[in-house]
């Protein structure tokens, strides 16, 4: 797989998909890429766009992560994060987290807070970002989930719970 990311470079391509980051060097490779101008879109199997950044950095040893956190917060361009819910009626429907970097987003990766980008996502909602529970949420309220379904699926479970409640829909636990 290496290999061929690194033949298909030789031919100057202007959009590269990476099927799945599973490993250092192919997480490198891509990020080499991504600084030399190329749109790369990759796969990483992670629920949230937070996780998504962290497994990123975290693939490479301690000591190279404050200079992965400098390339990854000059060329991370957006990550969706997507979790598939059975649907009502049949059939599944996907829960979609959409983090799009912005200044501040881009300051919080290099400076190592990953952790606050949930909250910077909720105050760029207008830019067309969208946290997790918020998508679950929408799929609730217009039907298309069970509660206890997108519960299941959330990582932040007491936050649902809460949005939950401010939606007057009952509790599924």
């Amino acid at each position: 797989f290496k290999n061929a990311l690194r033949a298909a470079l030789r031919e100057d391509p202007d959009i590269v998909l990476v099927g799945e980051m599973r490993d250092l060097e192919t997480i490198s490779i891509a990020m080499e890429t991504a600084e030399t101008g190329h749109l790369v879109f990759g796969t990483l199997h992670t629920t949230t766009a937070t996780s998504t950044i962290d497994r990123i950095i975290d693939q490479f040893p301690t000591d190279q992560q404050p200079q992965v956190r400098v390339m990854l917060s000059e060329s991370l361009k957006g990550v969706v994060a997507q979790v598939l819910l059975p649907k009502i009626g049949g059939g599944r429907v996907a829960a979609l987290e959409i983090l799009l970097v912005n200044h501040a987003v881009s300051s919080l990766i290099r400076d190592g807070k990953t952790f606050q980008i949930a909250s910077t996502m909720q105050t760029g909602r207008g830019a067309g970002m969208i946290t997790m529970n918020e998508s679950l949420l929408n799929l609730v309220t217009s039907k298309q989930v069970r509660p206890m379904d997108a519960y299941v699926k959330a990582v932040d479970k007491a936050g649902l719970l809460m949005m939950f409640k401010n939606a007057n829909i009952p509790s599924p636990i």
